[in-house]
Formats: structure tokens, C-alpha cells, sequence
């Protein structure tokens, strides 16, 4: 919980480094995290909290895709389909739609679509047959997820049932990211540049600041961090807005 490894840090000289182990910038990074470590603040005054941004996009985390699809690819360049966490914000969306088309720029993939395993559209069945109508026949699911879970199972699943359904295709899926030394050295760059005040979180199509078609609720809604019964969350106000400038 983030409030005991709080409590465990204080206790040691020096300013805490909050890092979002996430590819992108959605609800959690944008609203939870930050209001949790607003009630931090609260509850270790003497404390300097310096929140870094998520990890991607990233060049790493590019590089780190490319060899997860030769991995499943085999020889031949297949086509790829990057499929994402997905969310109800569309900052974190474009993201991986950016990451998709990173990917395919300078390398010999036929082409390179983008889906999502929750929340948005296009689901993967549907990224898959958007491939399939753009003629291809070898596609790779590059899973877009920094470690193993239940929506990195279900997009294998759902890929394995539509290549089922489609046997002329021939369909793989890609390991996640994972646990390795490229990952900490990205998570390493994020710390140090948070320590020199060099964040440049991307507020230029943030939904709680940006009236976005569609989300102009958002805009300065306060945010909180999610309540967990081990944690007293009544015990100090917690509320975080996100103001403009």
C-alpha cells in the first residue's frame, strides 16, 4: 500500500520520488496517484513529494515491442496489431495509438493497427479483422502490457479464439514487456529527471483540463485516491483538483 511504503520512507533523510509504473497517463496516473500523495503530504508534512510521469511513450518501450514480435514473428515481418489497456481517457488511448505507428515508422512491417482489451474500441477481434481486410495474413498481437495479468490473458484468449476462427490467418501473440533491464533503466531516467524538475507531463490534451468533445465534465473534477479498507482514508482530506496553468 502506498501509504505504508510512505510511512517507511519518511522515516530516511531525503525527498520521496513517486514513479507510475504505467505506459501512459489515464485515470490512475492522472487522478488517483496524485491525490493519494496529496494526503501524504498531509499526513508527512516534512516531506518533499515529487511526482515523476508515467513511462511512455518511450523509445525504450518502442525498441522493447519490436523484439517482442521477432520473438513471436519468426523470420518473415508480420503485420502487427498493438493492443492496449484501453480507458475512458482519450489522452491514454492516442497514446498507444501513437506507440502503434512509432513501431511501424522505419521498420518493414506490411502494416501496424492498434486495439484495445477494455473500455475502447477497437476491441481485438475487431483490430484483428481490420488487419485481416487490409490483407493480412501473418499477424503478430503485440501485447502492450508491462507485466503478466488477467487483461494480458484475455487478449491472448481472444486473439487464439478469432485465429480459431480464422484458420487461413496465421496469428500470434507476443509476450508483455516484463521484468527486465531495459524497463528499469527507463523507470531509472524517470526518477533522475524528476529529481532535476525536468517533468513534462502532457497537459495539452488532458481531459481535466481541456474541454474535450465528449468529456467536458471533467474539466477541474476533483479527484481522489481509491479508498482501501487497511487505510485511513477519512483521517486527513485527500481531495486533489487539477487546476489550470
Amino acid at each position: 500500500m502506498l501509504g505504508e511504503a510512505v510511512a517507511d520512507l519518511a522515516a530516511a533523510p531525503g525527498p520521496i520520488v513517486a514513479i507510475p509504473l504505467m505506459l501512459s497517463a489515464a485515470g490512475h496516473a492522472k487522478g488517483d496517484i496524485p491525490a493519494a500523495l496529496a494526503r501524504e503530504r498531509t499526513r508527512h508534512p516534512a516531506v518533499s513529494f515529487t511526482y515523476a510521469r508515467p513511462l511512455g511513450p518511450h523509445p525504450a518501450l518502442i525498441d522493447l515491442l519490436e523484439k517482442r514480435v521477432a520473438a513471436a514473428g519468426g523470420n518473415t515481418s508480420p503485420s502487427v496489431l498493438v493492443v492496449g489497456r484501453g480507458s475512458t481517457d482519450p489522452d491514454a488511448n492516442a497514446d498507444v495509438v501513437k506507440t502503434a505507428r512509432l513501431l511501424w515508422e522505419g521498420r518493414d512491417y506490411p502494416l501496424a493497427e492498434t486495439a484495445f482489451v477494455s473500455l475502447a474500441r477497437p476491441d481485438v477481434a475487431e483490430g484483428l479483422e481490420r488487419c485481416r481486410l487490409l490483407g493480412a495474413r501473418r499477424i503478430v498481437v503485440a501485447r502492450y502490457f508491462l507485466f503478466p495479468g488477467v487483461l494480458p490473458d484475455r487478449v491472448a484468449e481472444q486473439a487464439a479464439a478469432y485465429a480459431a476462427a480464422h484458420p487461413e490467418l496465421d496469428i500470434r501473440y507476443t509476450d508483455v514487456l516484463g521484468d527486465c533491464d531495459e524497463i528499469a533503466a527507463l523507470v531509472y531516467e524517470r526518477y533522475h529527471e524528476a529529481l532535476a524538475g525536468d517533468i513534462r507531463m502532457n497537459c495539452d490534451v488532458c481531459v481535466y483540463r481541456i474541454a474535450m468533445p465528449g468529456f467536458e465534465h471533467r474539466v477541474g473534477a476533483p479527484q481522489h485516491p481509491h479508498d482501501h479498507p487497511h487505510d485511513h482514508v477519512h483521517d486527513v482530506p485527500h481531495p486533489h483538483t487539477h487546476a489550470h496553468g
